[in-house]
C-alpha cells in the first residue's frame, strides 16, 4: 500500500513544500528512507518504530519505503517524523487518510510526544504559497505557525491525539492566531542619559532616517549606554518587517511558544572576538549570522577597531545591498541583512588620546595603527559620526532627568510617517535605503545649497557614496524639522557629521 502526505522542509530561511511518499510492500522486513535524508533524518527510523509501538499501533512487518520528495534537495532535521509516522499507520490501514491539502510537521519522542521544531514560521508561509489549508503541529509550534494567516493549525499534543482526530473521535480545536499582549516597557529610557545633548540629536537623525553611526569618545563617556537606548526611540516594527525579521530568529531557534513573532527591532551586540563565519553567517548547510540576526534593527558594534579587520570587511557589501550571499560547496544561501550599524570606539588603545587629563600611554605610530584596521570603504559607508566628550562634574551631579524616550520617537515616528508618505509602499522604508532614482527626485538643492555642498566636496574630500549619504542625513534633518525641501542649515549640519578629521589622520 503507497501513502502520499504533504510536509515541509527548510532550505535557509525560505521553507518548501515536500511530498512523503510511504510505502508498505512483501519481501523482507526493512525500513529505507531515501529522498537524501540527512543523519537525523535517518534517526527517524527508531523513533518512528518505537512512537508507533508505544501509543498501542502495530509496526508493520514488511519493507517499508519513504521518499522525501523531491529527491534531489537535502533533507535535515526531525520535521518528517510526525509524516512519516502518519504514512505509515495510513499506509498499513490503521489510520484513515487524512484530507486533502494538509500537511504535517512535527518532531517524535520514543513515547509519541511531539516536540516544537525550529523554523516553523518560515514553513508555515510555503505552505500558504503552496496552496494548503491545514497544518498539523506540535502544540508549542501552533503559535508560530498561525502568524503565516490563511492557514487552519491543528495544535498536536500526541500521537494518540492525533489519530483520534482523524478517526473523527475527538477533533482538535484549532489554534487561535497569536496577538501579542499590549506592553509599554520599551527598555532603558534616554531620560537617564545625563548630557551629551549633541549624540541624542545624532542618534534622533539616525533612527529618523535609518543611518549608520558612530560615536567616538574616551571610556566613560556614555557610548555604550546611548547605543542600548537607540531601540526605544526606533519607529515600531510593520507586520512585513516583523515576518521577515521573524524566519532569521525562527530557523536559529531563537523563538519560543510565548513569544513567536519579534514586536520589537532586534539589537544584536556581538563580542569583538567573533568570528567572519559567525558575523556574515556560513556552515553547512549555511546558516544565518549576526547581521542577518540583526535584520530591520541594530547591530552594536562595541570597541570597533578591536574586530578583526577581515570581520569588519565582510560588513561592507551587505551595508549597501542590505542582504548577504553565503556560498560553499554544498550551495548558496542569500540572508537578509538591512541593519543599523551603530559602532563605538575609543581615540586609541588605551582610550584616553586628547583626553584634558594627559593619560594617554599611546604613541602616535600605535594610534595609526589601532586606527589602521578600520578601512576607508568601511568608514566611508557609515553615515554619521559624533564625538563623545567626557562629562563635567557639574553635569553629572545635575539633578533634572534627560528627554524621555517617548518624546523623542514621537518626532522620530512622524519623519518616518513622511518617509512612509513620500516612498509608498513599494519603495524604500527610509532615507537611507534611498536609490539613486528617489535622491534625484526627493533630494534636489537649490542654488545656495549647491553652492555650499561643492565647497564641501573640495575641502573634504567627499566621494560619490558620501555625497550620497550626506543627501540622505540632509533629507532627514529637513523631514524632522517638517519642512518640504533641504535647505542650507539642514545640509550644514549632515556636513558636520561627516568623518573627523581624526579618523582621517
Amino acid at each position: 500500500m503507497l501513502c502520499k502526505l504533504h510536509s515541509l522542509g527548510l532550505h535557509g530561511i525560505t521553507g518548501y513544500l515536500v511530498t512523503a511518499e510511504c510505502d508498505l510492500s512483501s519481501g523482507l522486513p526493512n525500513f529505507d528512507i531515501v529522498g537524501l535524508p540527512d543523519p537525523a533524518v535517518k534517526e527517524a527510523r527508531e523513533r518512528v518504530r518505537s512512537a508507533i509501538r508505544n501509543c498501542g499501533f502495530t509496526f508493520p512487518v514488511s519493507r517499508i519505503t519513504v521518499n522525501l520528495a523531491p529527491a534531489d534537495r537535502r533533507k535535515g532535521g526531525t520535521v518528517y517524523d510526525l509524516p512519516m509516522l502518519v504514512g505509515i499507520l495510513c499506509a498499513g490501514r490503521q489510520l484513515p487518510a487524512p484530507e486533502a491539502g494538509a500537511a504535517f510537521v512535527g518532531e517524535l519522542s520514543l513515547s509519541g510526544e511531539l516536540r516544537p521544531v525550529t523554523g516553523m514560521l518560515p514553513m508555515a508561509l510555503a505552505a500558504r504559497a503552496a496552496g494548503l489549508t491545514t497544518l498539523y503541529v506540535p502544540a508549542d509550534s501552533a503559535p508560530e505557525a498561525t502568524l503565516a494567516g490563511g492557514l487552519t493549525v491543528y495544535p498536536v499534543e500526541n500521537v494518540a491525539q492525533l489519530a483520534a482526530h482523524l478517526r473523527g473521535e475527538a477533533p482538535i480545536t484549532p489554534a487561535a492566531a497569536w496577538v501579542p499582549a499590549p506592553s509599554g516597557i520599551r527598555g532603558p529610557d534616554f531620560s537617564d542619559v545625563k548630557g551629551q545633548e549633541p549624540v541624542k540629536r545624532a542618534l534622533e537623525i539616525a533612527a529618523a532616517g535609518g543611518h549608520n553611526i558612530a560615536m567616538i569618545g574616551p571610556p566613560g563617556s556614555g557610548k555604550s549606554m546611548l547605543a542600548r537606548r537607540l531601540p526605544s526611540i526606533l519607529p515600531d516594527l510593520t507586520e512585513r518587517e516583523a515576518l521577515e525579521a521573524t524566519q532569521v530568529h525562527s530557523v536559529l531557534g531563537l523563538t519560543t511558544k510565548a513569544e513567536p513573532l519579534l514586536t520589537r527591532r532586534p539589537f544584536r551586540a556581538p563580542h569583538h572576538t567573533i568570528s567572519m563565519m559567525g558575523l556574515a553567517g556560513g556552515g553547512t548547510p549555511p546558516r544565518p549570522g549576526e547581521i542577518s540576526l540583526a535584520h530591520n534593527g541594530v547591530l552594536f558594534m562595541d570597541e570597533l577597531p578591536e574586530f578583526h579587520k577581515e570581520t569588519l570587511e565582510v560588513l561592507r557589501q551587505p551595508m549597501e545591498e542590505g542582504r548577504v550571499q553565503i556560498s560553499r560547496v554544498s550551495g548558496t544561501e542569500v540572508f537578509p541583512s538591512r541593519f543599523m550599524l551603530v559602532a563605538a570606539m575609543n581615540h586609541c588603545k588605551c582610550g584616553w588620546y586628547g583626553h584634558p587629563s594627559g593619560r594617554c600611554r599611546c604613541t602616535e605610530a600605535e594610534v595609526k595603527k589601532y586606527l589602521g584596521r578600520l578601512s576607508g570603504p568601511l568608514l566611508d559607508r557609515i553615515d554619521l559620526y559624533v564625538e563623545v566628550p567626557p562629562l563635567a562634574f557639574e553635569e553629572l551631579s545635575a539633578r533634572p532627568a534627560g528627554e524621555s524616550s517617548a518624546e523623542i520617537k514621537k518626532r522620530v515616528d512622524a519623519a518616518r510617517a513622511v518617509q512612509t508618505a513620500r516612498f509608498g509602499p513599494d519603495g524604500p522604508d527610509c532615507n537611507a535605503h534611498m536609490g539613486p532614482r528617489a535622491l534625484q527626485d526627493h533630494c534636489a538643492l537649490d542654488q545656495a545649497c549647491t553652492a555650499l555642498m561643492q565647497g564641501a566636496f573640495d575641502r573634504m574630500g567627499l566621494t560619490a557614496r558620501s555625497y550620497d549619504r550626506i543627501l540622505r542625513v540632509a533629507r532627514t534633518i529637513a523631514d524632522l524639522e517638517g519642512e518640504v525641501h533641504i535647505q542650507v542649515p539642514h545640509l550644514a549640519e549632515a556636513l558636520q557629521y561627516r568623518e573627523s578629521a581624526y579618523l582621517r589622520r
